[in-house]
């Protein structure tokens, strides 16, 4: 018999963890359009999730995943997203659409979903002709992202079925001491020299110290900063709100923290990168408080302890890139960038404090 070398192999058709054959064949059984998968692009942008755009059937869809090293709740948190993304639909808020999900990791290894393809633009990425050469549109960019949490914040989890995606009694409470615990899990990496973080603990007691009294509870994507939305094209409105991975019932007004604490300040520094060196002319922090206020009942008299808690978790989770980095379980470049992230964050939160 004559064996057949890996020249005459079938060309693999699984990318990036995604078994195309397997797709095609799932998607037969959502009563999506069939045909073959085609077009398929990585598309970049985040540093933990998978991201393909491919067309099949005259259609283009975008397949979200976990990264190849999962987390211990990846999956948990691709079918967060994708329910929460099924809820919005309908709503004044911009998201992706979604077409379908795979909750049972059993297929591929992992859970996923698809969601249509957005036409909008990652900001930090530069600017289309029509937005760098024109001032107001980039100024109403940092109202439109205070609009886009402002209408989020203004449903009612329960009316559109997310009833128990969160706990909301003791939320403020139980946020220091969550991030602080998962902080301390990162020791259990391998090649983890540990958090050398600056005003750590300082922070944390500043905020066990001066928590506000509990709001109404509603909906909070989780993760809100300029490089977790798409702008339009025609203007400055958004497109969408992506990545909502750490969407919950919650305190809505920890969004607007995360967006100031990682906005420019009025010399252009950003705890995030030079987002300001990308858009100019970007409304001041205090401004997008009071755009806010002026779009909401919520007492905006804490801001900063919200600001304090964005910087806080914010630098938690991004630090748990670079413990994973350091041992070997995701890019060591990029753990260290976010590292360096991490410690502007906490400096950010030093100030306010």
């Amino acid at each position: 018999m004559e064996e057949r070398s890996d020249m005459d192999a079938p060309p693999s058709r699984e990318i990036e963890g995604i078994d195309l054959d397997l797709l095609e064949a799932w998607m037969d059984d959502q009563g999506l359009p069939p045909g073959r998968i085609e077009r398929v692009e990585r598309l970049t942008g985040g540093t933990q999730n998978v991201l393909l755009r491919f067309e099949r059937g005259r259609h283009a869809y975008v397949l979200r995943r976990p990264p190849l090293h999962k987390r211990a709740n990846s999956d948990e948190t691709m079918r967060r997203e994708a329910r929460v993304l099924a809820a919005l639909a309908g709503s004044d808020v911009p998201h992706p659409g979604l077409v379908a999900a795979c909750p049972d990791e059993a297929l591929m290894g992992a859970s996923f979903y698809l969601m249509e393809p957005v036409e909008g633009f990652n900001a930090t990425r530069g600017l289309p002709a029509l937005h760098a050469g024109d001032p107001a549109i980039r100024r109403g960019m940092g109202f439109a992202m205070v609009e886009g949490i402002a209408s989020l914040a203004a449903l009612d989890p329960r009316a559109i079925g997310l009833e128990g995606l969160g706990r909301p009694e003791g939320y403020l409470e139980r946020q220091v001491s969550r991030w602080r615990h998962q902080l301390e899990g990162y020791a259990e990496l391998e090649g983890y020299p540990g958090p050398e973080i600056p005003g750590v603990e300082r922070v944390a007691d500043w905020l066990e110290a001066n928590r506000p009294p509990d709001e109404e509870p509603g909906l909070l994507h989780g993760d809100y900063h300029i490089a977790n939305v798409l702008f339009s094209y025609t203007g400055p409105s958004l497109a969408a709100i992506v990545d909502w991975e750490l969407a919950t019932v919650g305190d809505p007004l920890l969004d607007l923290g995360a967006l100031v604490a990682g906005w420019p300040d009025d010399d252009g520094r950003s705890a995030l990168g030079s987002v300001n060196g990308v858009i100019e002319g970007l409304p001041r922090a205090a401004e997008l408080v009071a755009h806010y206020g002026e779009r909401s009942a919520r007492s905006l008299d804490a801001i900063d302890w919200y600001v304090v808690l964005a910087c806080y978790r914010l630098g938690i989770i991004l630090e748990g890139t670079h413990a994973r980095a350091c041992s070997g379980r995701a890019d060591r470049q990029v753990g260290d960038l976010l590292h360096a992230t991490t410690v502007a964050l906490f400096e950010r939160a030093l100030g306010r404090i």
